[in-house]
C-alpha cells in the first residue's frame, strides 16, 4: 500500500466517524462501513480517537485524518497488509458529513463548508475554486486577461523595487466581504495603531510624547512576508473548518507569476532583491488588496504581545504603525538602547519576519525625536519643514496659481491640499487655522 493509500484510508475513515453518534459502537459501525468489513483494529483506533478528542473535530476533518495515520493499531494494519499477512486496506463507501464551524470569540460570519462560503461571497463553486487557486495555477499563467491581478513595479532609487498587485473588480469585491464578515471582526493587538477603525499614525505616536528617547525600527517587506501559512492559522483560530480556512487563505494571499518576476527593474541591494524575489514567489499578501492591511496586523499579533512585554520588562512604550515599529521611554530606556534594539532584532527574526537595519533610529531628547513623521518631543506635532514647505505651496499658489503648484500631477490638486492640510490641523490646530486662511486665498476658478 503506497503513502497516499493510506491517507485515503484514513480520511475515509476520519469522515466516516464524523457522520453520525460519537460512541464507540458507532464509530466502529461506521468505519467498517466504509471498510466493506470490520478488521479487530478498527476497535482500537476508535478508542483511540475517543480518547484524544473531548469534542468531535467537526472543524478539522483533516487533522482527524493524520490522528488516525498516526495510531499505532493503524500503522500495525498497514505494516501487515503490506507483508500481505493482514487484509488489504481499502475504502469502499465514503460516509461524510459537511464540515462545520467551532465556536469563535469573535463575531465573524458562521461558514460551515465551502457552500455556504460561496454563498457568503456571491460565487458559484467554480468561481470560488478560480479565485482561491488552490493548484497554484496562477504562478505558471502568460496571459494578463486570466490573471486574477494587474501588475506593476515601482522604482525606488537606491532601494529594490516595490511591485504593485492589484486585484481585478470581482476577487476586489470578495476581498471586501470577507474584510467586512470576517477579517475585519478580529480584533488587532493594542499596539498596532495602522489600518485599525479609532487609530491613526496620532495615536501611535502620542504614547511617545515628552521621552527621554525614541526607538525606531522598521520592518523589511512587510506585506509580502507575511505566509498563507500564517494566514490560515489565523482563520483556524477564528473557527473556521480547514478547508474554509484553506480557500479563504487562496482568496487573499498570491504567488506572484514567473513572467511577471522576470521583468523586475534594477535598483536596490542583492540581498534585499534576493528576499523580495523569494517573498513574492510564495503565497503572500499582495499590497494594495482590501484584506492585506487588516491579515498583515493580525499576523503581527505575536510579533506585538513579545515587543510589547520587552517594553514593559525595561519600563518602557510600545506600538506599531504597519511595519514602523517605536518604543520610548525615560532616563532606564535611554541607557539600555543597544540592548533594546538586540532584544527587537531577535524578536523580529523569531517571529519570523525581518528589520531594515539601515532605517533602526536613535532619537534622544536632544534632537528632533518622530514617530511616523510626527514630531513628538513635546507634542505631537508636523515636522516644521513639512508645515513651511505647505505654507509656501499654498503662498505661490494663491499668488500665481494653483496648477503651477501642482508638481506632482495630482489629479484633484484641491483635495490633496485640503488633506494635507487637515493633517497638520489634526497636530495642531493653530497650524491648521494658518494654512487654511493661505488656502481660502487661492482663486479656482
Amino acid at each position: 500500500m503506497t503513502g497516499q493509500g493510506e491517507r485515503a484510508v484514513a480520511s475515509a475513515l476520519a469522515g466516516a466517524f464524523l457522520a453520525g453518534d460519537r460512541t464507540e459502537p458507532g464509530l466502529v459501525e461506521r468505519g467498517g462501513a466504509a471498510l466493506g468489513g470490520h478488521p479487530r483494529w478498527l476497535r482500537r483506533v476508535a478508542v483511540g480517537v475517543l480518547s484524544h478528542y473531548r469534542d468531535p473535530p467537526v472543524d478539522r476533518p483533516r487533522e482527524l485524518a493524520t490522528v488516525i495515520l498516526a495510531a499505532d493499531s493503524f500503522q500495525t494494519a498497514v505494516s501487515a497488509a503490506r507483508r500481505h499477512e493482514g487484509p488489504p486496506l481499502r475504502v469502499v463507501r465514503i460516509l461524510a458529513e459537511p464540515t462545520r464551524m467551532a465556536g469563535s470569540r469573535w463575531p465573524v460570519a458562521t461558514v460551515d463548508d465551502l457552500a455556504d462560503l460561496a454563498g457568503l461571497l456571491d460565487l458559484s463553486m467554480g468561481h470560488l475554486g478560480w479565485y482561491a487557486d488552490p493548484a497554484g495555477m496562477q504562478r505558471r499563467n502568460r496571459v494578463p486577461a486570466l490573471q486574477l491581478y494587474r501588475y506593476r513595479w515601482l522604482d525606488r532609487p537606491g532601494r529594490a523595487p516595490r511591485l504593485l498587485e492589484v486585484l481585478k473588480p470581482r476577487l476586489r469585491r470578495a476581498q471586501r466581504m470577507l474584510l467586512d464578515r470576517i477579517v475585519g471582526l478580529v480584533p488587532a493587538h493594542a499596539a498596532a495603531h495602522g489600518f485599525v477603525a479609532g487609530r491613526s499614525a496620532r495615536t501611535g505616536a502620542a504614547p511617545h510624547v515628552g521621552t527621554d528617547v525614541v526607538i525606531g525600527l522598521d520592518l523589511a517587506g512587510f506585506f509580502g512576508s507575511v505566509s498563507a501559512h500564517r494566514i490560515y492559522g489565523i482563520l483556524r483560530v477564528a473557527g473556521y473548518p480547514e478547508a474554509v480556512a484553506h480557500i479563504v487563505t487562496g482568496l487573499c494571499t498570491t504567488a506572484t507569476p514567473i513572467a511577471v518576476l522576470g521583468t523586475m527593474p534594477p535598483g536596490g541591494p542583492v540581498d534585499d532583491r534576493y528576499a523580495l524575489r523569494r517573498a513574492l514567489t510564495t503565497p503572500h499578501l499582495p499590497q494594495g488588496a482590501p484584506t492585506s492591511p487588516q491579515l498583515a496586523n493580525l499576523s503581527a499579533y505575536r510579533l506585538d504581545c513579545r515587543l510589547a512585554g520587552l517594553a514593559a520588562a525595561v519600563g518602557a512604550t510600545y506600538t506599531r504603525y504597519a511595519d514602523d515599529l517605536s518604543l520610548s521611554g525615560g532616563p532606564e530606556v535611554a541607557r539600555q538602547t543597544a540592548r533594546i534594539v538586540g532584544g527587537v532584532r531577535r524578536i523580529v527574526s523569531d517571529e519570523g519576519f525581518r528589520l531594515n537595519e539601515g532605517k533602526t533610529r536613535v532619537q534622544p531628547r536632544a534632537g528632533r525625536q518622530t514617530v511616523t513623521g510626527i514630531v513628538v518631543n513635546e507634542r505631537a506635532n508636523a515636522a516644521r519643514a513639512d508645515y513651511d514647505r505647505l505654507r509656501a505651496i499654498l503662498h505661490n499658489a494663491a499668488r500665481t496659481g494653483a496648477q503651477g503648484q501642482n508638481r506632482g500631477g495630482h489629479r484633484d490638486f484641491r483635495s490633496h491640499l485640503l488633506g494635507r492640510i487637515a493633517w497638520v490641523e489634526a497636530l495642531n490646530p493653530a497650524r491648521g487655522r494658518r494654512l487654511r486662511a493661505d488656502f481660502d486665498r487661492i482663486d479656482w476658478t
